[in-house]
């Protein structure tokens, strides 16, 4: 299912870049994952052109500086998922036939329906299929059609993990496992140059959504039990405010942790850079993901990390971390302790998490990527 290397094209294509489900600061790993995706790709590709469909509240800096990336702002608002979602389906494909695009990247899980070139879909999970209960009634039937859509009109669909993969050929089993291509997440350089100017204080880091299945309610009552051992410590849960916000607030409150655990939302990069540089150690105690791309930040800035043993995080963690089950509040708890107490162990995880992340780069996420879509174009 791996995507093999490709010969550069005899003459350039136009490849489309669909973005219209960004919203800013509102789509949380699906956002770091595009902007890191397409520098990359101007990095690797000066001959393509790249039209990248922005909504309304994309501004253009999501467009790389390169000539050969070309802005096309779409004039619909994504945070109107039916009215985002009707101009996916009708417009873009009259943006593309009169573009005469050779080819339609759609990163974001959908696709339009009847494109006048090949398309290839990235599938980022298949948490609709996996977790259908955290979804809300109404967004169900959505996911249901337009993913399940989007797999079969697609000419190649882009797994980001062999888990991933293996949820496409289970829940989609008309799709032919030659149409799936592996392409993992990369990481930022940036992350490599944290480790030399980590500072370490007393606070666990976990970088994650609000929402479920990110299983922040155990953490919370896993670091009750932790801060009876470690009263000096404390927590910080960074990333979007989802589903779950009000009650994981209420029971943050209930545990006594008001002023030992705090929720800072979605932050600017140059923020979050700065509390991977002073965190203690990293937790990351999700039941399900499609990759778990915080896990490969933290073993590249060299943070004592603890994770769920579940896949694919356990994978991309590799032997760089502490593993625990994640519907074990003790067993979360324990693992705590472990990276915060253990100074040999925090040493050797500090050591490994680098050279783990090091298999991972958004240049080969890139040539993955353009691997696929040359495929699909060859075989339209």
């Amino acid at each position: 299912m791996n995507s093999a290397a490709a010969k550069p094209p005899a003459h350039p294509h136009k490849i489309g870049v669909n973005a219209l489900y960004l919203i800013p600061s509102g789509v949380g790993g699906t956002e770091i994952y595009l902007r890191a995706l397409l520098p990359a790709l101007a990095e690797i590709d000066s001959v393509n052109q790249y039209f990248i469909f922005t909504n309304r509240e994309t501004g253009a800096d999501l467009v790389p500086a390169a000539p050969n990336f070309i802005h096309a702002p779409q004039p619909v608002r994504a945070t109107s998922r039916p009215a985002r979602l009707l101009w996916e389906q009708t417009a873009l494909p009259l943006a593309a036939a009169r573009l005469h695009l050779d080819a339609m990247l759609n990163p974001g899980f959908t696709a339009p329906l009847f494109c006048p070139c090949p398309q290839v879909t990235v599938f980022h999970d298949l948490q609709h299929k996996r977790h259908p209960e955290y979804f809300r009634w109404f967004d169900r039937p959505f996911w249901r059609f337009f993913l399940y859509w989007s797999a079969r009109r697609s000419q190649a669909l882009i797994a980001i993990s062999s888990a991933t993969a293996a949820d496409l050929l289970r829940f989609y089993p008309r799709t032919p496992a030659s149409k799936i291509h592996i392409v993992p997440h990369g990481v930022d350089p940036v992350f490599a140059g944290i480790r030399a100017r980590r500072h370490p204080e007393p606070f666990l880091l976990a970088v994650s959504t609000l929402h479920p299945h990110k299983n922040l309610d155990r953490l919370l009552r896993a670091f009750a039990l932790f801060r009876r051992r470690r009263p000096d410590m404390r927590l910080v849960v960074c990333g979007m405010h989802g589903f779950v916000t009000s009650p994981l607030h209420q029971l943050r409150r209930s545990l006594g942790l008001e002023e030992a655990v705090e929720f800072p939302g979605w932050i600017p990069r140059a923020q979050l850079y700065d509390l991977y540089a002073r965190a203690w150690a990293f937790i990351y105690p999700s039941r399900f993901e499609g990759f778990g791309l915080p896990i490969l930040e933290a073993l590249s800035a060299g943070i004592p990390m603890a994770c769920s043993d579940a896949e694919p995080m356990s994978g991309v963690a590799g032997d760089a971390a502490v593993k625990f089950d994640p519907e074990d509040v003790d067993a979360i708890a324990a693992a705590m302790l472990r990276i915060t107490e253990d100074e040999a162990l925090r040493a050797r995880l500090a050591e490994a998490g680098p050279r783990q992340a090091a298999k991972y780069s958004w240049k080969a996420a890139a040539e993955g990527t353009l691997a696929t879509l040359r495929g699909a174009m060859e075989a339209f």
